[in-house]
């Protein structure tokens, strides 16, 4: 079933137990991202990535996990990110099943045309839904993120609302992050809420901190071990917090999961960099390196990296350049 707008919020934060494929597509990539975010957190479940390249070889896979038991018990949700045609024999598998322990998603950063055959699979069949997002218009984008400034405990006025948009470039995946930070930073929460002064902002958003927080993860993710050692050097001696760089860092990965997606799903790289308005030269030297799949695996990683900062007592500086080594010698391969 393709969802109408209107019925999104409440179909994503109510799952219904039946439904076992979602399939998120539109070249609107951060809402898709965003929607499956927030199912995700109404299942209160495990991300399982899986690849169109792994279905491929084996479109028996998403079937045989989507039936098994977890090993710890818990919901389980089956991730398929970048995403395409391909994956239609094992969704299909999916929905052939008599039942199924876990449902599955799909995001695929394009406008799906009218003969697609995994649309009209999500559209038909029982079982499946379909979100498609397009760019939003200025007045729906704010709306959206004062609706998640509430749900990190931020109250906007809707002057600020359009200022983050204005920074986050219109994704609302980056507008999350950020509203995530200036909540941590308030000691904000949806239980205890306040309001976002513009001050916090001018203080912690994007355009005061991200060129000097991005350029550890640039030039990791750039492949450029020299420069890399140097900075981390100086990292190190100006007791710079870890966290603005790993978040810097999610950024970046987030700007380049769809810039890949479009590459692997026909255009050119001078295409695809041609849209690039912002950062384009660090864009240009960092987006051939890497493979959907290998963006994928960096994100996982850098997520986790973030919440061992937060959580735990692991020494800042050393675990941070630890990843910022290994995913430049990954670059350089």
């Amino acid at each position: 079933m393709k969802l109408a707008a209107g019925r999104v919020a409440a179909t994503l934060d109510r799952p219904d137990p039946s439904v076992r494929f979602y399939l998120f597509s539109g070249s609107d990539s951060s809402t898709s991202r965003l929607h499956a975010q927030r199912l995700l957190g109404a299942l209160k479940a495990e991300k399982v990535a899986t690849s169109v390249a792994q279905l491929k070889s084996d479109p028996a896979w998403l079937a045989d996990e989507a039936a098994s038991i977890s090993m710890f018990g818990g919901q389980r949700l089956l991730w398929i990110e970048p995403a395409g045609e391909d994956i239609l024999p094992a969704v299909t598998a999916l929905l052939d099943l008599p039942s199924a322990e876990a449902p599955a998603i799909a995001i695929i950063a394009s406008t799906l045309r009218k003969d697609s055959k995994i649309a009209k699979f999500a559209d038909s069949r029982p079982g499946a839904i379909h979100v498609a997002s397009e760019p939003l218009a200025a007045r729906d984008l704010v709306a959206a993120i004062l609706e998640l400034g509430r749900g990190e405990g931020l109250r906007l006025t809707p002057q600020l609302a359009e200022r983050v948009a204005e920074e986050a470039a219109g994704d609302l995946m980056l507008a999350r992050l950020e509203l995530q930070k200036f909540a941590l930073y308030a000691d904000a929460a949806p239980d205890r809420p306040c309001d976002l002064d513009e001050s916090v902002v001018d203080a912690l958003g994007i355009d005061q901190a991200e060129t000097d927080h991005s350029r550890p993860g640039d030039l990791a993710l750039a492949g450029d071990l020299h420069q890399l050692g140097a900075e981390l050097v100086l990292l190190e001696a100006s007791a710079i917090d870890a966290i603005p760089v790993v978040r810097a860092l999610q950024r970046r990965l987030l700007m380049l999961v769809p810039l890949r997606a479009r590459v692997d799903s026909g255009q050119s790289i001078g295409t695809v960099l041609g849209s690039v308005w912002r950062d384009k030269a660090a864009v240009t030297r960092i987006l051939p390196r890497w493979t959907s799949a290998r963006l994928a695996e960096v994100m996982v990683r850098v997520q986790k990296l973030e919440r061992e900062l937060m959580l735990r007592p692991v020494p800042p500086s050393a675990a941070l350049g630890e990843l910022l080594m290994q995913l430049a010698r990954a670059a350089g391969r």
